[in-house]
C-alpha cells in the first residue's frame, strides 16, 4: 500500500484490494457508495465488448477511454492538443471544479481508480518438467483456456483539509506494483500465468478561493512512467498505462456546483473552468438543484447525477448500450462461441452465465420503461397527431416556426442556444455556434423541434445527406436572418415526426437513467 505525502501536508492514499472490483464505502458519510454502481460501469466501459471473445475484431483493440500512457510514449510525435473526453490518448486529465464550503477545515476527499493493464498467458506443461506459452489448451474436463490480456481495478484514496488545498498544491504518488501470479490448469495440464507491469502516476490537488465559501477546485492525474520502448506500438504501451482513468470526489462540509447547469450568478465561473480529457457531473441520488455533495469526472460524457437502469440485472461493459438487445443476441451465440466467451475472460464468463440463467421476469424488465415526469394527456385533449391521417399536408422541409418574430424553416441560419436545465451535454457543446435550419418536425405530443446541421461540422454535408441531424426546440435558437436555400445535401422528404435524436451513448432502454 504505497503513501503519498503532500508539499507540507499529508495525504492518505490506499490501494483497492485486486479481487475486489466495486466502490468501497470508505469512511461513515463519504457517499461514495451511492455512485459505486455508476463509477464501476466507467470502470469497464469497454473492457471486453459483445460478443465477448477474443476472435472478435474489436475485441483486439480495446481500453480506449480514459487511458493515461507514459509521457515520452505520447509525445513523442509532438505535445497532445488537449480535449474535454473521449477516446484521444494523454499522459494526463485534468478536472476542475466549483467547490461550496462554509469552513476552511472542511474536507474534500479524492479517489482516482483506473485498469492495470495484465497478461494472461497460458502455458503447457511439457515432459520434462518445463513449459511453453500457448495461445489456447483444453485440458481434460472439456474446458478451454486462453491467453489474453486481463486489467486489475486501482483505486487510490486522498483525503485533505480545505485549508490544505487554499494553501497550495498538494502531490501524492500513486504506484500500482508490478507483480506475476500463476495459477495450475487440472490435471496437470499446464498452467496459467498472469503478469503486471508497474504502473506509476501522480496525483496533484489544489483549491483556488473565487468568492466567500467558493473555490475553484483542481484534480490533475499524470502518468508519471517512462516508456519502456517510445517508439513501441500502442499495445505496449499500454503495459504501463493507467485505463479507464476517473475521478470520485465528496468530503466534508462541501458541495459541488454543476457546470452543465450551474446557478446563473456562479454561471461565469463554471464557464472558466478547464477540463482536459474528462466530464465532471454531480453524483447522487436523482433530485433537482445544482448543487450536489459528489461529483464524477469521467472520461465519458454523462448528465449530472447518472444512475444505471433499475431494470438491468448486471454489468455488459457495453456500459451506455442496451441491455435487452446485448442479453438477446448473447442468448444467440453458439455453444462454440459462448465456450470461447467463457475462455476467454472470467467476466465473460460471468455474462455469459447470467444471461443463460435470466428469469422470464427479469427479462420482460428490460423491455422498457416509461420515465415520464408528464402525465399521459386523456382521449380528448390528446393532439390532433393522435388521430390517423392528421400528418397529411405536412412538409418538414418546408415548414416554418415563428421565433422572435422571424419564421424559420429549411435553410434558416440559426445561432444555437441550449437552455440550461435540462439540455443534453452534448447539446451544451453547441452553444453559441451557428447552425442552418434542415427541417421542422413536428412531434406526437404537439411540440416542435428543428433538425439543424452545424456550420463548422466537417461532416455537415455527409449529416444533411443521410439525415443526421441535431435536433433544439425553437425557443433554443437565435434566428440570423430569414429563410435561405436549402441546406447541404439531399432535399429532404417528407417524413414521419422523430423525436430529438439522443447523443451517443444515452439511448432509451441504455445502462443510465439519470438526466439532469
Amino acid at each position: 500500500m504505497p503513501d503519498g505525502s503532500g508539499e507540507g501536508g499529508a495525504a492518505r492514499t490506499a490501494v483497492l484490494d485486486d479481487r475486489c472490483a466495486g466502490v468501497p464505502r470508505g469512511p461513515a458519510g463519504d457517499g461514495f457508495g451511492q455512485l459505486g454502481a455508476v463509477a464501476d460501469a466507467v470502470l469497464y466501459e469497454g473492457y471486453l465488448l459483445y460478443p465477448y471473445r477474443r476472435s472478435s475484431p474489436k475485441n483486439r483493440v480495446r481500453w480506449q477511454f480514459g487511458v493515461l500512457l507514459p509521457r515520452d510514449w505520447v509525445e513523442r510525435d509532438g505535445p497532445v492538443t488537449p480535449g474535454i473526453s473521449g477516446s484521444a490518448d494523454s499522459w494526463y486529465q485534468q478536472t476542475e471544479c466549483l467547490l461550496r464550503a462554509r469552513d476552511a477545515d472542511a474536507v474534500v476527499r479524492v479517489r482516482v481508480r483506473y485498469l492495470q493493464m495484465q497478461d494472461k498467458q497460458v502455458e503447457a506443461a511439457c515432459p520434462d518438467g518445463e513449459h511453453r506459452p500457448v495461445e489456447s489448451l483444453r485440458t481434460a474436463d472439456g474446458t478451454a483456456h486462453l491467453s489474453f490480456e486481463e486489467a486489475v481495478p486501482r483505486e487510490h484514496e486522498l483525503v485533505f483539509s480545505l485549508r490544505e488545498l487554499t494553501g497550495g498544491v498538494r502531490t501524492a504518488r500513486v504506484v500500482a506494483a508490478a507483480g506475476t501470479d500463476t495459477g495450475p490448469l487440472p490435471e496437470g495440464a499446464g498452467r496459467t500465468v498472469r503478469r503486471r507491469r508497474e504502473v506509476r502516476g501522480a496525483v496533484t490537488v489544489v483549491a483556488e478561493p473565487l468568492a466567500p465559501e467558493l473555490y475553484r477546485l483542481r484534480v490533475r492525474t499524470e502518468n508519471t512512467g517512462e516508456a519502456a520502448d517510445p517508439g513501441s506500438p500502442r499495445g505496449e504501451a499500454l503495459r504501463q498505462a493507467l485505463i479507464a482513468t476517473h475521478t470520485l470526489l465528496g468530503g466534508d462540509g462541501v458541495e459541488f456546483v454543476s457546470l452543465i447547469d450551474p446557478p446563473a450568478a456562479l454561471a461565469e465561473h463554471a464557464r472558466d473552468c478547464r477540463n482536459a480529457f474528462t466530464f465532471p457531473v454531480l453524483g447522487g441520488a436523482a433530485q433537482e438543484g445544482a448543487t450536489g455533495a459528489m461529483m464524477l469526472s469521467a472520461p465519458i460524457i454523462l448528465p449530472d447525477r447518472p444512475q444505471v437502469a433499475p431494470e438491468s440485472p448486471g454489468d455488459l461493459h457495453d456500459a451506455a448500450e442496451i441491455d435487452e438487445i446485448l442479453t438477446l443476441r448473447t442468448m444467440l451465440l453458439t455453444d462454440e462461441e459462448k465456450a470461447e466467451a467463457r475462455a476467454t475472460d472470467p467476466r465473460a464468463a460471468q455474462i455469459v452465465d447470467r444471461v443463460e440463467a435470466i428469469p422470464r421476469e427479469v427479462f420482460e424488465r428490460l423491455h422498457g420503461a416509461i420515465r415520464s415526469l408528464t402525465p399521459a394527456a386523456p382521449p380528448a385533449e390528446r393532439p390532433s397527431w393522435w388521430q390517423e391521417g392528421a400528418d397529411d399536408g405536412l412538409s418538414p422541409a418546408t415548414d416554418t416556426v415563428l421565433v422572435d418574430g422571424v419564421r424559420v424553416g429549411g435553410g434558416s441560419p440559426v445561432r444555437l442556444r441550449p437552455r440550461g436545465r435540462g439540455a443534453d451535454a452534448q447539446d451544451m457543446f453547441l452553444a453559441g455556434r451557428t447552425a442552418r435550419v434542415a427541417a421542422v418536425f413536428h412531434d406526437v405530443d404537439g411540440s416542435v423541434h428543428l433538425a439543424v446541421t452545424v456550420d463548422d461540422d466537417p461532416a455537415a454535408e455527409l449529416h444533411g445527406w443521410y439525415g443526421r441531424f441535431h435536433y433544439f426546440r425553437p425557443d433554443e435558437v437565435e434566428p440570423l436572418g430569414p429563410a435561405g436555400p436549402p441546406g447541404p445535401g439531399r432535399p429532404l422528404r417528407p417524413q414521419p415526426p422523430r423525436p430529438p435524436e439522443r447523443p451517443a451513448g444515452r439511448p432509451e432502454e441504455g445502462r443510465f437513467d439519470g438526466r439532469p
